[in-house]
């Protein structure tokens, strides 16, 4: 069950409501509001990527917050042109409290460097901003909550390309039911921006025959910034 302080839930409530969210159960009990001071204006919109960091910092808006050791929302550079988007942290993110710094982490490294980009040259956030327990797929419930904020996050970093990293993060950014085997590798529209589906790297550590497809989808999206 999640719960939010009357402030908060107000501004959920407008939120869900604005991005067409209508069955959400938000029990109004003020009990993780004592771990949150900040306040913010009810708006759709944040004025500043740092307003909304604090807010995915300070507020509950997921459950998977409580199993968590960190909030993992973002590295890299804001300024950049290409966003990528992976599924949820693991083990090592929740530990260092930064996205893909495991062994996925490494091998996306290489496929960027591959290319002649490095991660300094990307900016990287996630579906959710925590840990599933056990490093499972984030439920359906979980991505929902974390969506609207997902969308507002891409809105401030406002990239020319997502690079979309496995089947979850290419299913919630496009709204399509297809798996990531269907989509790679095609480019799609996001709004008005360029998407790039392509395979996780975690897959590819455990299926590094289709490393030669990803560094196909990792050439189509380089192309685009040209």
């Amino acid at each position: 069950m999640l719960t939010h302080g009357k402030h908060t839930t107000k501004i959920l409530s407008k939120w869900y409501k604005h991005f067409g969210i209508d069955h959400v159960f938000i029990d109004a009990t003020p009990e993780f509001t004592k771990k949150s001071s900040k306040k913010i204006d009810q708006q759709q919109e944040f004025i500043s990527l740092e307003e909304l960091r604090n807010f995915i910092m300070e507020t509950d808006v997921c459950g998977l917050k409580k199993f968590a050791r960190h909030t993992v929302f973002s590295d890299g550079d804001p300024s950049s042109r290409i966003m990528l988007i992976g599924e949820a942290p693991g083990e090592q993110e929740d530990i260092q409290g930064k996205p893909f710094v495991g062994q996925s982490g490494q091998l996306l490294d290489s496929m960027l460097k591959s290319v002649g980009l490095s991660r300094e040259d990307t900016y990287i956030t996630n579906i959710v901003f925590w840990r599933p327990p056990g490093n499972r797929t984030p439920s359906p419930d979980e991505i929902v909550m974390c969506m609207p904020y997902v969308k507002e996050h891409i809105r401030l970093i406002n990239p020319r390309i997502l690079l979309l990293l496995g089947g979850v993060a290419a299913k919630a950014i496009l709204n399509t039911s297809d798996g990531i085997t269907k989509t790679r590798g095609n480019i799609s529209k996001f709004q008005d921006i360029n998407a790039v589906p392509t395979f996780h790297p975690a897959y590819l550590l455990r299926s590094p025959g289709q490393k030669a497809l990803a560094f196909n989808d990792m050439i189509k999206m380089k192309k685009l910034l040209t």
